[in-house]
């Protein structure tokens, strides 16, 4: 990378500048997410049942005590000996928030295709503590847009709202709100680049002068690695 280096007030008044952009990103962004919270919600009917460590539960039991929850979809496929890795890099990313989301009302799990002792015993692995509920059994990944079964789309429902889908495993988060009768809503998914937002490592790498740097990869991400794999 070519690097242009000036004096510090010509430094400040380009920093300035860019300060003036951020500072319209962050009202944008604040105006999105108030449009994001506008969405209608459509009505969960499906009495889903989840495998948990803490024996079957169903998805309103997820929400434990609070009225809100947030799903991770993590890639794992039911006969999957591993994670994705990148899921797995997330995870590093929202392991332990739980706590401070539950000071606001609302719940954070991970779900995921593979059996609950596989996944017990990845969680094991990486010191994981995060609540994880296998869907195995059930059509919640496939209702919520995170599993293809053979790369197939029923009713032209693809991944990231689109027509189609290029794998069986993606990722995605969805938000549900639990109302005071029990009836559950589902207020928002996202997928993709829409995740990003969630990753605190990329948010990091965005602040530095070489960024993501990924231009040069086969493809974003190609250099991930689950954690305990960097070096081999």
């Amino acid at each position: 990378m070519e690097v242009n280096f000036v004096d510090r007030t010509t430094w400040l008044n380009a920093r300035k500048v860019l300060l003036d952009q951020e500072k319209a990103f962050t009202k944008e962004r604040d105006k999105l997410s108030e449009a994001r919270r506008a969405l209608p919600m459509v009505e969960v009917t499906e009495d889903y049942v989840f495998e948990t460590a803490d024996g079957k539960k169903t998805l309103s039991e997820l929400f434990g005590p609070h009225p809100q929850l947030l799903v991770y979809h993590f890639m794992f496929g039911e006969t999957w000996e591993e994670g994705c890795p990148s899921c797995s890099f997330w995870a590093d990313n929202y392991e332990r928030l739980d706590v401070h989301l539950a000071a606001r009302d609302t719940a954070l799990i991970s779900t995921s295709n593979a059996p609950i002792d596989t996944l017990i015993e990845y969680q094991k692995r990486f010191g994981w503590s995060f609540t994880w509920a296998s869907t195995a059994g059930n059509s919640f990944s496939r209702d919520f847009g995170v599993t293809f079964p053979g790369k197939e789309v029923s009713n032209g429902n693809g991944y990231n709202y689109k027509e189609t889908t290029f794998a069986e495993e993606l990722p995605g988060v969805s938000a549900f709100l639990k109302l005071n009768d029990g009836r559950i809503g589902h207020s928002y998914s996202t997928y993709g680049r829409g995740l990003d937002i969630l990753n605190m490592a990329y948010n990091l790498l965005d602040l530095t002068p070489m960024g993501r740097h990924e231009d040069d990869l086969p493809y974003p991400m190609s250099w991930v690695r689950r954690r305990d794999q960097y070096g081999q």
